[in-house]
Order: structure tokens, then sequence, then C-alpha cells
């Protein structure tokens, strides 16, 4: 089994107030739906009043990111036995969002 990222940034999912809670619950479905599966792992928002910072080799900590990173919005990660079957939860995702939804998937290490 293999372990799927489906993810959008913040900026890709633009709802009225009145869609909001609307799109929340249907999101919410699409999970259930995954864990009665057996197939959720994690998901969450990454919390954007919280700025990141930069913890360097030497220990270092700065208020910055690599130049161009940008990680924001919603994820949801998923283990599954095949890429066509993260396509299809990812079709799943992106309809209760209603906004697209990167797909990628994990590296393996036996070791980790």
């Amino acid at each position: 089994m293999t372990k799927y990222l489906i993810s959008f940034p913040s900026r890709a999912m633009v709802l009225t107030d009145e869609e909001f809670p609307i799109v929340a619950a249907a999101a919410r479905a699409v999970i259930e739906e995954a864990k009665a599966a057996g197939v959720y792992v994690f998901g969450g928002g990454i919390e954007e009043k919280v700025d990141p910072v930069l913890v360097s080799a030497d220990g270092s900590v700065t208020a910055e990111t690599y130049p161009g990173t940008e990680i924001n919005g919603g994820f949801t990660i998923l283990e599954l036995p095949s890429r066509e079957a993260a396509e299809e939860w990812a079709r799943k995702v992106a309809v209760a969002c209603r906004c697209s939804q990167e797909l990628r998937e994990f590296g393996y290490d036996p070791d980790s």
C-alpha cells in the first residue's frame, strides 16, 4: 500500500459565507467515508495565523522559509492500493471541496 497526499492551496477554495458550511460538511463526509474504508491516515490544514520558521543545520531559527516556498491550505493523507484508487479519492475530495486537488505519492523508506 502506498501513501498519497491530496491537497489544495488556500487560494483555490473560494466560497461564500453561505457555501462554507455546506462544503465543510461535504468534506467531512468524504473523510468519514475514507475512515470507514480504512484508508485514512491523517488530514488537516496548515495554520496560517502562525508564521513558519526556518531551522538551519546549525540549529539556528529564523523567521523565514526557503525562497519561493508557499505551503498553506488543506491536505489529506490516504493509504491506498493504487494510483487509480488515489485519483478516485482525489476526485471525491475535489467534488466535496469544490476545488481542484493536487495528488502526490509519498516515497517509501523501509527504514522510516
